[in-house]
């Protein structure tokens, strides 16, 4: 049987349901800075090369389970709609079945700033909303600095977030990102972080 092809929407970045609590405001920053880089031209491609995977959940509304802060950067740019791409139809389940199925799947992440687990309906109602957690800007900025390799767990930049946010504290990451950046490089290369995803092991010698 030949596999379909995947179902691609133009939806509305106001329309689209969050599955996390929080994002990173330097993520997002980072995120805006390179797509106001890009050529006008290239931004369309782009667009048609960032589709994000989104649940279709109760009311058929659109559930977003990657790419939170690329859907925050675009609607901070102005853009109004994004292609979307449907991973899985839950439309008939109700709202409590629909979280349950969402959590064992690894499609919701309800941790709060402080990364501790909230209820569902804590979860904001629209990506605007979402609050900021420095600690996932730091995990996201200790990747691209080689701390830790990319991985395909889901929300796995939040582990290393809070991993972080028990060893750092959060005056200090934001006073001063650029030396909390080479303290996390520091507790990346630790043992204690050996159960997170990607890690790439401690220093030689």
């Amino acid at each position: 049987m030949a596999s379909r092809e995947p179902l691609l929407i133009s939806v509305p970045i106001a329309e689209l349901r969050p599955t996390q609590i929080t994002v990173g405001y330097r993520e997002v920053a980072e995120k805006r800075r390179r797509w106001r880089a890009h050529d006008p031209e290239k931004k369309a491609a782009f667009l048609g090369s960032h589709m994000i995977p989104v649940l279709l959940g109760p009311k058929k509304k659109h559930y977003v389970i990657d790419h939170h802060h690329l859907a925050r950067a675009l609607q901070e740019e102005g853009e109004e709609n994004v292609l979307v791409t449907v991973v899985a139809d839950l439309h008939k389940l109700d709202k409590d079945a629909f979280w349950t199925v969402a959590d064992h799947k690894a499609w919701v992440h309800p941790y709060d700033a402080d990364g501790k687990r909230v209820g569902f309906d804590d979860i904001p109602k629209a990506i605007a909303d979402l609050p900021d957690d420095p600690f996932r800007s730091l995990a996201g900025e200790l990747r691209r600095a080689g701390g830790f390799a990319k991985d395909t767990t889901p929300f796995s930049e939040f582990l290393w977030a809070d991993y972080l946010r028990r060893n750092l504290k959060r005056k200090g990451v934001e006073k001063d990102f650029t030396q909390a950046l080479e303290q996390a490089l520091r507790l990346a290369k630790a043992p204690e972080a050996g159960y997170l995803p990607g890690w790439c092991g401690p220093l030689d010698g």
